[in-house]
């Protein structure tokens, strides 16, 4: 059973778990949480070429990137990062099963979706699809959350589609979650020591 599970490993998807992962270290009520991934490997980051990215430097390839978060995410075994497709996603009480096309189930109490802005083709109910309000292309999608605990980050939530923003959306999202769980606004800062 998990606390959240991320549906998508691209730059969202893994920001959102190494925030959500260190708040567990770094909060007590967020201690001994545990935290999915679940990775088709098709984050358009794996076809990019770093120019603008902050912190980043300037010609580092989205391959190079994706596994330098995913080696950060990996230093939490709280993260169970997996690669599939996950093919459903329905509620069932107050938990939410994620189904994967090899006919592996998860469960866990919050879902994250951070599956990209070409298409949506996970069956379920508990998000929208509309049309993509910030692509400079026709035709790409966003979601807007239908239920409870259910959340969207990076370019699926109707983001600015740009490696920076997904990377701040997934930040954003774990920091909306860390904050339901304490009861008030809560951000994991960066410090030293």
């Amino acid at each position: 059973m998990y606390a959240v599970a991320i549906i998508g490993g691209g730059v969202s998807g893994l920001s959102c778990a190494l925030t959500l992962a260190d708040g567990g270290r770094r909060f007590e009520f967020a201690k001994g949480k545990k935290f999915l991934v679940v990775d088709s490997n098709s984050s358009d980051a794996l076809k990019a070429v770093l120019n603008n990215v902050p912190g980043v430097k300037k010609g580092t390839t989205g391959e190079e990137y994706l596994a330098f978060l995913r080696s950060q995410v990996e230093e939490f075994e709280e993260v169970n990062l997996v690669e599939g497709e996950v093919c459903e996603v329905v509620k069932e009480g107050d938990k939410f099963k994620v189904i994967l096309s090899d006919g592996r189930e998860f469960e866990s109490d919050t879902v994250v979706f951070a599956t990209g802005f070409h298409s949506f083709n996970v069956k379920t109910d508990l998000v929208e699809v509309i049309p993509h309000p910030k692509s400079p292309r026709p035709g790409k999608v966003a979601l807007k959350p239908k239920s409870e605990n259910v959340f969207v980050c990076g370019n699926a939530a109707g983001e600015i589609t740009m490696v920076a923003t997904a990377a701040g959306g997934g930040v954003s999202v774990a920091c909306d979650i860390l904050s339901r769980w304490a009861g008030k606004v809560v951000v994991p800062h960066d410090s030293i020591g």
